[in-house]
């Protein structure tokens, strides 16, 4: 397929290799040379706007940070116009289920397909092809998308209607944010117990408590380490979430102290 990234940073840089490694013929944006240099590393054409990489392009992936950079490649930039009829836009970068479906809405995305897909893990899984996505779309949007996705996801997890790939990754990372409070939680017990960090760190992936948090933060060594590593990832989406349900009138309830204790150990 013709593809086109924006986006090439620690997650899409591993992204575009594994999809020109698949036969993709990827244009990616690089505006410095640095940037440029890193995508033809790839395999892959850099681009000097965001319009070049929606040329002639089957799909788009977008991998930014924040859901205002993602807005503004998609509705400010002239990259939809440049799409052709039956492409697909992509979504990777997690934030409010509102901007996939404002995208999806614009005029000049009419005759065009969209599919939010935030996605669980990092560079590592991306190189090994085991990064999770989670795949909000029509069924023609999400047929559409998955033969990009799968060049580096498995599994690609089509959970239903627009924005519910956002709602679903949001609802995980307020539950991996509410762990990581529990496990700060247990090493300050541990502490007053008379254990060291790493004492209980070395112990605690081998028994009955043990679960992705547990082993996140002891490869990392320490709590602090960890949350040094993935902090402001989780910060951004947490606020999101507390946006989403403050608008419905909601909470996090239980979630909700769990999560200002890992933001404690930041």
């Amino acid at each position: 397929m013709r593809i086109g990234f924006i986006g090439a940073g620690r997650m899409g840089i591993p992204m575009i290799r594994r999809l020109t490694a698949a036969g993709h013929d990827v244009r990616a944006l690089g505006r410095g040379p640095a940037a440029r240099g890193a995508i033809t590393a790839t395999g892959a054409t850099a681009v000097g706007s965001v319009p070049e990489a929606g040329q002639h392009a089957e799909a788009v992936v977008i991998c930014v940070f924040t859901d205002a950079q993602a807005r503004e490649v998609c509705l400010d930039s002239g990259l939809l116009e440049t799409m052709p009829a039956g492409s697909v836009l992509i979504l990777h970068t997690t934030g409010s289920p509102d901007t996939a479906t404002a995208v999806a809405a614009a005029p000049a995305a009419a005759g065009r397909l969209v599919v939010d897909a935030p996605v669980s893990g990092g560079p590592h899984n991306i190189a090994d092809g085991s990064l999770t996505v989670f795949l909000g779309g029509t069924d023609a949007a999400v047929a559409r998308a998955r033969p990009v996705l799968t060049a580096y996801a498995d599994p690609v997890l089509a959970v239903g209607e627009l924005g519910n790939g956002q709602r679903v990754k949001l609802v995980n990372n307020s539950l991996f944010a509410a762990q990581i409070g529990l496990v700060t939680e247990a090493v300050r017990l541990a502490g007053e117990l008379g254990l060291t960090e790493a004492e209980v760190l070395s112990a605690l992936p081998h028994a009955s408590s043990s679960g992705r948090a547990v082993l996140s933060v002891a490869a990392k060594g320490s709590v602090a380490a960890f949350a040094e590593s993935v902090g402001e990832f989780l910060r951004k989406d947490i606020a999101v979430v507390r946006e989403l349900t403050d608008r419905l009138g909601s909470d996090l309830g239980l979630l909700d102290p769990a999560i200002r204790a890992a933001a404690g150990s930041g």
